[in-house]
């Protein structure tokens, strides 16, 4: 079963994450810029889970939340980066 992505934030910084029996198994975690900018600084996924695609799902849960808010997003991280540059659709949203 997968798990659900949870969001978390407060006014500096959020993260939106999965969780599974002993605890976060994948995250990716942004600042808040104030300005309509959030910025993907890290996103890890438990060894055990690697190659399981929850760390895209992740990014792509990102986007739908910056769509939403209409917000833009600056990917800092490497994964994100490499995520940004793979999804044209990602266009709209990239800082």
């Amino acid at each position: 079963m997968e798990s659900p992505i949870k969001h978390k934030e407060n006014d500096r910084m959020g993260m939106f994450y999965m969780e599974g029996e002993k605890g976060i198994i994948a995250e990716l975690t942004y600042t808040k810029s104030g300005n309509g900018l959030i910025t993907i600084d890290h996103t890890e996924v438990k060894r055990q889970y690697e190659g399981q695609g929850k760390a895209t799902k992740l990014v792509a849960e990102t986007v739908k939340y910056a769509r939403e808010k209409d917000l833009k997003i600056e990917p800092l991280c490497p994964f994100a980066e490499v995520m940004f540059e793979r999804y044209s659709e990602y266009s709209d949203v990239r800082a």
